[in-house]
């Protein structure tokens, strides 16, 4: 008899699994369409640089692994690979989203899990899952080719596999674990400070639980044991670090390419801090509080609030195991990470009416919305008797947020520092350059989305990555270059501080000025002699 209820409770808990994967694959769609007849799915900058990025693996003057670059890390590009190539799948931002809808599904589905092995009644855990699910800025981003809802499913599945481990204690789940937080640091550097905090973690646990029966030799034969298990967790988890800092220095000949490189981080926020605008810097306070708006903007203050109380909830919980409480920890790891990269100078966050008057990378603030889910949804489980209450006030402020369509990262991304109307000189480019022949030179690392949205084939472009393509173009672009997108006298563009320089630049005329860049095309009786089609063969 017993048997058989425990056969019937797996065999419902299967049942649910699948149900919740089913909704929540419809709503995903459902939402893409949505955001995608309205235009927003491609509205960030960002995501048509992502696109890119992927397209130019398989197409254009000088194909190949290495477009992958050095200022994003590379596995959201290398998940685009297999669909990118369709005209289709780049051009409506589908091959992208494909990646950040799977991921919104699969977060969705650890949440509920992860709520079951806290304990968490059936209730707690659709609540959890209610809350990630039922919030807008979730939605939209999981309908764009942003990288957030990839590193929100492997940052999630890492600290789930974290916690099956600390209960069980079995190598499969720690390998697991340690494989989620690899692929996380593929993802955003989110995941490298993820793997710092999982691995302490981990050498914790394996340190404190002793099963040595002679008191002198248990410290010494538990630390070796805790070394080994360390050992083992890292070195899959750091995987993915060691092979960036690799491919930095094969591709790019210094394995610290990426971070302080000319298009890396830290160069943006060296202008922003020249320009006085990186003013978390330093401050510990402001830096909490920037990020804190950003968290409530995202979550809201409600949501904000239960994960708060079910965090502390968790943590006070007689019922709950230490190791359990412990593992849970890592859930606040994009809390503290984004402060600390805050204050050290090392991220930047506008807030409107905080930090001037425009937002930017404001997302960064559903980065914890996971973790809120799990701990609201704990609340709920340990509060039964203000449990309609807190349903309740939920529902209705999700209910508010949907009818007012009040999503701070459609903000951020229509209005805010994160987008750029590139619509006038993209549709010049479409307009007059797509049936004639010739390339246009454009520096990817300004303009990326001026290239996405002007609708040329990717091989119609010279840029960063085209190698001699570049090198020559940049010397001497009438052979080269029918037509030149820059920024005219900013030197932060990589083309105008080239070319501007050259005897050639005189040859061509400003035919558009636009707020984003100006177009420059080559004076008719120098056209018959620019190259045209591809001469250079296949480069290295």
């Amino acid at each position: 008899m017993e048997k058989d209820k425990l056969f019937s409770f797996f065999k419902f808990s299967k049942l649910m699994t699948i149900y919740i994967t089913y909704i929540l694959s419809l709503i995903s769609i459902v939402s893409f369409l949505v955001f995608y007849s309205n235009g927003l799915g491609l509205a960030y900058n960002d995501a048509r640089s992502h696109l890119d990025i992927g397209r130019r693996v398989v197409e254009g003057l000088k194909p190949g692994l290495a477009q992958l670059g050095s200022v994003w890390l590379p596995l959201p590009h290398i998940l685009m690979i297999p669909t990118i190539w369709i005209d289709f799948m780049w051009h409506s931002g589908l091959s992208g989203a494909m990646v950040s809808m799977v991921s919104f599904v699969a977060t969705g589905v650890l949440i509920y899990q992860f709520l079951k092995h806290l304990n968490v009644g059936m209730t707690g855990r659709i609540f959890g899952v209610l809350v990630f699910v039922l919030n807008i800025n979730i939605l939209y981003l999981q309908s764009t080719a942003m990288t957030e809802l990839l590193l929100l499913a492997t940052m999630t599945a890492s600290v789930y596999y974290l916690l099956l481990w600390h209960k069980d204690l079995k190598i499969v789940n720690l390998i697991k674990s340690s494989f989620f937080v690899m692929l996380s640091t593929l993802v955003r550097y989110d995941g490298w400070f993820l793997f710092l905090f999982s691995a302490g973690l981990v050498f914790l646990q394996a340190l404190t639980n002793s099963n040595f029966s002679n008191i002198k030799k248990s410290l010494v034969l538990n630390y070796k044991k805790s070394e080994g298990t360390f050992i083992l967790y890292s070195s899959l988890a750091a995987l993915g670090i060691f092979l960036w800092f690799l491919w930095n220095l094969l591709i790019f000949k210094d394995p610290f390419y990426f971070a302080f490189g000319p298009y890396s981080a830290h160069a943006q926020q060296t202008q922003l801090e020249g320009a006085g605008e990186l003013i978390t810097k330093g401050n510990l306070i402001l830096s909490t509080q920037h990020y804190l708006y950003a968290l409530i903007y995202n979550s809201n203050i409600y949501v904000t609030i239960l994960g708060l109380f079910g965090a502390v909830t968790l943590w006070l919980d007689n019922k709950t195991k230490s190791s359990v409480k412990f593992a849970s920890s890592a859930l606040t790891v994009p809390l503290i990470f984004n402060i600390v990269a805050l204050y050290l100078g090392h991220s930047v966050l506008f807030i409107q009416g905080l930090s001037g008057n425009t937002w930017f990378n404001v997302r960064y603030g559903v980065m914890l919305l996971p973790s809120l889910a799990i701990f609201a949804g704990f609340l709920v489980h340990k509060l039964k008797v203000l449990r309609p209450a807190l349903i309740g006030i939920f529902l209705f402020t999700a209910f508010i947020q949907f009818q007012s369509a009040d999503a701070v990262t459609i903000d951020d991304a229509r209005v805010g520092s994160s987008q750029k109307n590139v619509t006038e000189v993209s549709g010049w480019l479409a307009q007059n350059a797509k049936d004639k022949e010739g390339f246009v030179l454009i520096s990817a690392a300004s303009h990326d989305a001026i290239i996405f949205s002007s609708g040329l084939p990717m091989s119609k472009f010279i840029h960063e990555g085209t190698g001699k393509y570049w090198e020559s173009a940049t010397t001497n672009p009438e052979r080269w270059a029918r037509w030149i997108i820059m920024r005219t006298h900013d030197d932060n563009d990589a083309v105008w501080k080239t070319v501007s320089k050259t005897p050639d630049f005189q040859n061509y005329n400003l035919v558009a000025k636009y707020p984003f860049a100006d177009i420059y095309e080559l004076k008719d009786e120098f056209v018959p002699n620019v190259h045209t089609k591809p001469v250079l063969g296949k480069q290295k």
